[in-house]
């Protein structure tokens, strides 16, 4: 319980709403997003409570809920890609976000889409290490400085074409996001530009700063 919240954190309360409609709404705000699916666990009622009433509303058709999470991300990704796979073409883009980044913006999700459109592999939102780095040993002493050349921190969402998307994870379900799994394949995502403000809330301090970025935008 590393964020300090009691129950499912994506359901955490920030500036009154909860933490995965942030999310939702920035998605629903761009119009080349065809729909929004959101895979939640199998006893997971959120969706059906008072609490989504308001977004479902602003959704309509476009809002979806997926009972479908494994016990890793990767295996929550892959079960939902199984389930758009019925309707949607293997050529078609697919953006997987992550629900505890609720400061991502309409215009970082339309620049990632505008700039990976005719990519042949697809990318990820990312930002360059700022910081100088260290490794720790077993006593949590440095036992080394590790340079930051070159070195990117990934965020999401991530996008690529839902058939290169299932056929990564087919192979890898330890893959701790999509590009690790389209890597894997042999394949080389491109990074682009993200921002510090599309932060995933991971620790109490955390929610304080996405609640200042979140009204910050309103």
């Amino acid at each position: 319980m590393r964020a300090g919240v009691a129950g499912r954190k994506q359901y955490a309360l920030i500036n009154g709403e909860a933490m995965l409609v942030h999310s939702i709404r920035a998605f629903l705000a761009v119009p080349a997003v065809a729909a929004v699916r959101v895979v939640v666990a199998a006893d997971d009622d959120w969706a059906d409570d008072e609490a989504a009433r308001g977004i479902r509303a602003e959704a309509g058709s476009r809002l979806a809920f997926d009972r479908l999470a494994g016990t890793t991300r990767a295996q929550t990704v892959a079960n939902g890609l199984a389930a758009i796979g019925a309707t949607a073409s293997p050529a078609d883009w697919v953006l997987v976000h992550d629900a505890a980044r609720p400061c991502i913006t309409a215009d970082a999700i339309a620049g990632l889409i505008a700039t990976l459109g005719d990519d042949p592999v697809g990318g990820l939102l990312a930002v360059p290490v700022p910081d100088t780095l260290k490794r720790a040993n077993a006593d949590g002493r440095v036992a080394a400085t590790v340079p930051r050349d070159a070195l990117w921190l990934a965020q999401t969402p991530q996008m690529f074409r839902l058939g290169m998307l299932r056929q990564a994870y087919a192979n890898e379900l330890l893959a701790t996001d999509e590009a690790g799994a389209i890597e894997a394949l042999g394949h080389a995502p491109r990074l682009c530009m993200g921002s510090p403000r599309n932060l995933k809330v991971t620790f109490p301090g955390d929610f304080e700063l996405a609640a200042a970025y979140l009204r910050a935008v309103r």
